[in-house]
């Protein structure tokens, strides 16, 4: 989600699930360089979670050859059409991964980038993914999209409003979604860098 001053990205931690594979308070974020994080979705076929932990380890290769061959980091924008045509180059073996690729471009602003499984992507302002994506992604809309709306000013989001509707809606996803997890990881991305957070979904 990017909002006026920051760009907020999260994603569940879980504690407990529901089938056998205990997450064990999985951080599904990948922090790539100082403005840019990688977010992974399986899909949910249980042959998926070899693609996730295969897919991460080789991903995160790539931006640390590049900075050592040209002695700068790599912006979100590069690693966004880096990622695509790693996807797309699998494309007839995917990786069966859904990723959303957060950070600040070139000019500073924040941007979100939305993937599916063989490399098509778009920049967007907001994006909901994983399990609760049905439920989070209509609120985004009519919160910030302000989709279906009539007379309605589009105003930017504040950092702190950003915060707290992200925290609603996942308090909402929770109660309803047994796959959310037992908290959120609240990453704050601004050119200072990135602020961590965690809130507790579940208190049972």
């Amino acid at each position: 989600m990017v909002s006026l001053e920051v760009k907020s990205f999260l994603n569940g931690a879980k504690s407990k699930s529901y089938t056998y594979y205990i997450h064990s308070k999985d951080d599904k974020k990948h922090p790539l360089c100082f403005m840019t994080s990688v977010c992974k979705k399986k899909i949910k076929w249980k042959l998926s979670l070899i693609h996730i932990f295969g897919f991460a380890n080789y991903f995160q290769l790539f931006p640390q050859m590049y900075e050592h061959e040209h002695n700068k980091k790599m912006s979100t924008t590069a690693v966004a059409a880096m990622l695509s045509i790693m996807l797309y180059s699998r494309r007839f073996f995917p990786f069966y991964v859904y990723n959303i690729v957060a950070g600040l471009d070139e000019e500073g602003k924040g941007c979100v980038f939305s993937f599916d499984p063989v490399g098509s992507y778009e920049r967007e302002t907001y994006r909901a993914g994983g399990s609760a994506s049905a439920m989070l992604q209509p609120l985004l809309d009519n919160q910030i999209g302000f989709k279906n709306q009539h007379g309605v000013t589009k105003t930017p989001l504040s950092q702190e409003k950003a915060i707290k509707l992200v925290k609603d809606v996942f308090i909402s996803a929770a109660e309803r979604d047994i796959y959310t997890g037992d908290a959120i990881v609240l990453n704050l991305i601004t050119k200072d860098g990135v602020k961590v957070e965690t809130f507790p979904l579940r208190r049972d």
